[in-house]
């Protein structure tokens, strides 16, 4: 791994970083320390610009919609296309604490109707109604954006919970566009070892109950 200067991100080979990852089942991939962990959004210039800038979200950001945020670095480049896609150009890199993260899987409730956690829809509809935090599970892909068996997570973020995201938590926003250009010449490639992206690993909540919540594969 080695460091990309100022944007303070470890980095490594995808074709070596792919080879450590879980190939199926439910896990977060992200780059994480022991008290800190990264999680990706895009937005158009004039948000991204702006957080980037000032450190917190503001100017045009709405607080009124829900906002969504990914720790795999590969989930986001699949849905802002690398930072091609109409709205998405600039690519931030969040930096945050987690007990915060924790606690944002702690609050949340799927996006759909799961028989594992809820007896019936309208338990499950009254979760969604309290909940700020909403879980999604999706596909993971490569770098060219075909599917993995792998599951990837993306929580989305309302009211409360995201104005404290967005004003308080945020220890560091980090403009990554520039990196994200730089790598999107090497997707193609990526077999030869050219292709560098944030080295990620399997994120484990602290608390095994969050695990349980979630329904990830937690590896022995």
């Amino acid at each position: 791994m080695n460091d990309q200067g100022k944007l303070r991100i470890d980095t490594a080979s995808y074709s070596e970083q792919v080879l450590r990852w879980p190939e199926s089942g439910r896990h977060i991939l992200a780059q994480h320390d022991d008290d800190t962990i990264l999680v990706y959004q895009a937005y158009r210039p004039a948000i991204g610009l702006f957080a980037a800038q000032h450190g917190y979200f503001g100017g045009d950001f709405k607080y009124t919609r829900m906002s969504w945020i990914k720790p795999n670095f590969l989930w986001m480049m699949y849905r802002s296309d690398w930072g091609r896609s109409e709205g998405q150009e600039v690519i931030l890199a969040i930096r945050l604490r987690r007990t915060f993260f924790d606690s944002l899987l702690q609050q949340t409730v799927p996006s759909s109707f799961t028989s594992a956690l809820y007896s019936d829809h309208d338990e499950w509809k009254a979760a969604v109604g309290r909940s700020n935090v909403r879980l999604q599970w999706d596909p993971d892909h490569t770098p060219t954006g075909h599917k993995c068996e792998r599951r990837a997570i993306q929580l989305g973020l309302r009211g409360e919970t995201l104005e404290a995201y967005g004003k308080h938590e945020a220890l560091e926003i980090i403009n990554v566009s520039d990196f994200v250009a730089e790598q999107r010449e090497h997707i193609g490639s990526w077999k030869s070892g050219t292709l560098v992206t944030p080295a990620e690993r399997v994120y484990v909540p602290a608390d095994c109950n969050i695990a349980d919540h979630l329904g990830l594969n937690v590896q022995s």
